[in-house]
């Protein structure tokens, strides 16, 4: 007995979904630890960085590249993953308020 495709369909969507929302959330993180070193380097003149061994040391590059990475990733997915712009569709709209009916205005 094989598994349906129906069954393999919901599987895969689970699967990608867990994926979108892990990739999504340390994206997050890392745009949140690039902000808050250029936070660090606008108020003191210290860099994250600092503690790998400067911003020429290997590790280092590699979180700065990480981290902007994240912020592309972000960028490009914002509009479908978040939840204030989503865009309303006319189908998904409330309908119209009724008209209010006047009764000196119905001939």
């Amino acid at each position: 007995m094989g598994i349906s495709s129906n069954v393999k369909c919901r599987i895969i969507n689970l699967i990608k979904n867990k994926t979108m929302k892990n990739t999504h959330g340390l994206a997050f993180i890392l745009v949140i630890i690039g902000g808050l070193n250029w936070l660090l380097v606008g108020l003191f003149n210290w860099d994250i960085g600092m503690i790998f061994g400067g911003q020429g040391a290997a590790i280092s590059k590699i979180i700065y590249v990480l981290v902007g990475l994240s912020a592309i990733y972000l960028l490009a997915t914002h509009k479908r993953d978040c939840k204030h712009c989503e865009t309303k569709m006319p189908g998904n709209m409330p309908p119209p308020p009724p008209e209010s009916t006047n009764p000196s205005s119905i001939n």
